[in-house]
């Protein structure tokens, strides 16, 4: 269900934290269901489990997770919601200064339209 590239300059807590946000838009997590413990997901991973704890930690802080006592972590019923309203919050002012930066150099709006599809075209290949 995760995987980690080592090679990747993305740190890990944040590789299983997109993850987790990728499985939720996909479906294939749930509103409700269980999280793996952190101490199994890190041995599965071959990490550290404070590295877990802190993906967790962030899901958490992002309002997608709800933690129990004694039973682990769990997506709360209104995830997508959280998730969706996290990204509205942080990746779109991203998105739109990268555009911005965009026109700054030079680049048309007809350039930065085609700029967008040929991203839109790559991640819909990676889904096939």
């Amino acid at each position: 269900m995760f995987t980690i590239d080592n090679m990747s300059s993305i740190p890990v807590y944040e590789q299983i934290v997109r993850q987790v946000e990728g499985l939720l838009l996909s479906g294939q997590l749930k509103p409700g269901d269980p999280l793996p413990s952190v101490r199994g997901l890190a041995t599965d991973l071959g990490v550290n489990p404070n590295t877990i704890q802190k993906a967790y930690a962030e899901l958490d802080h992002r309002g997608m997770t709800t933690s129990v006592p004694g039973r682990g972590s769990f997506l709360r019923e209104d995830a997508m919601e959280q998730l969706i309203k996290f990204l509205n919050e942080n990746a779109l002012p991203e998105f739109k200064n990268m555009l911005r930066g965009m026109q700054v150099a030079g680049a048309s709006n007809a350039e930065i339209v085609d700029f967008v599809k040929k991203i839109l075209k790559e991640l819909d290949a990676e889904e096939d």
